[in-house]
């Protein structure tokens, strides 16, 4: 059996591409990280990572071993938990922003649900502003989605840009009011997509709103108009606009876990933590 110890600091490089990041994750100093590393290459008899000076990049060995790595991992834990009496049970109703759910959102709940097969998991799909409502009103435990403007609740799992979307070719025509497609309100890059506009003092319409991605998606392959996404969780088939298309800046937006109180508590604390764990896989394109 490999030791666990040299196997999280495996998937902490794995994940981070960093040495030094892995490092500041785990409380180690980076050469332990390193020393780690190198055990479990001798263990293994394989090379995990091509290393240099600017990168860090999993050999066909190392993205065979991270399968194995999260496997073992997991085993111990419930192994764990069994005999110390601490398996997590109850149902949490978890909310998500319908972004996640066709990005890396399944592979952390499949994940969740292997380490703690006793939890009953209610998935509820929607628009960030639909489920902060859902939330306020007691019908969600945990809420993963976008912060609302001046809302300072829950923790930041990434940040990251707003951009403008439309199919290619796609080219604003400065004489006429830019053509949006928005979500049905109540909407987070709705908001942000109309504000960025009347701020800039730009003339705008609504050439269509639905209330699924998927909608927004055939609309803009229509060339109804354009949409407000998030960079890296970009709907399938359609471009970012270029600086030159003169549309103004959309921001950054935050992407949070947020409970239905102060403090995280059992189920709800486990997925909260994972999902903050795993901010890098939502992060990479």
């Amino acid at each position: 059996m490999y030791d666990p110890v040299l196997l999280k600091s495996f998937l902490a490089v794995a994940r981070a591409r960093s040495f030094t990041e892995a490092g500041h994750r785990l409380g180690f100093q980076q050469p332990t990280v390193s020393q780690h590393i190198r055990k479990l290459e001798a263990e293994t008899g394989r090379r995990l990572f091509v290393r240099d000076t600017h990168s860090v990049t999993l050999t066909v060995d190392g993205d065979a071993m991270v399968d194995f790595a999260q496997g073992i991992l997991e085993a111990n834990e419930r192994a764990q938990r069994y005999f110390a009496g601490t398996e997590l049970r109850g149902r949490l109703r978890f909310g998500a922003s319908e972004d996640y759910v066709l990005s890396r959102l399944p592979e952390v709940l499949r994940a969740f649900q292997s380490r703690h097969p006793s939890v009953d998991l209610e998935l509820t799909v929607g628009l960030s502003g639909a489920l902060y409502e859902k939330l306020d009103a007691g019908e969600l435990d945990l809420l993963f989605a976008k912060r609302r403007a001046n809302d300072p609740r829950g923790q930041v799992v990434w940040r990251e840009r707003l951009v403008w979307s439309g199919a290619d070719p796609w080219r604003p025509d400065p004489d006429r009011p830019v053509p949006l497609i928005l979500f049905q309100p109540p909407s987070i890059t709705r908001t942000a997509a109309i504000e960025a506009l009347e701020r800039a003092g730009r003339p705008w319409r609504i050439a269509c709103t639905s209330g699924s991605l998927s909608g927004l998606r055939a609309a803009a392959l229509a060339g109804l108009g354009i949409i407000a996404q998030s960079r890296n969780l970009a709907v399938g088939g359609l471009h970012e606009l270029p600086a030159t298309s003169g549309l103004p800046e959309l921001g950054e937006t935050e992407f949070v876990v947020v409970g239905a109180g102060p403090r995280l508590l059992g189920p709800a604390a486990a997925l909260g933590e994972a999902l903050i764990a795993n901010g890098d896989r939502f992060r990479a394109r």
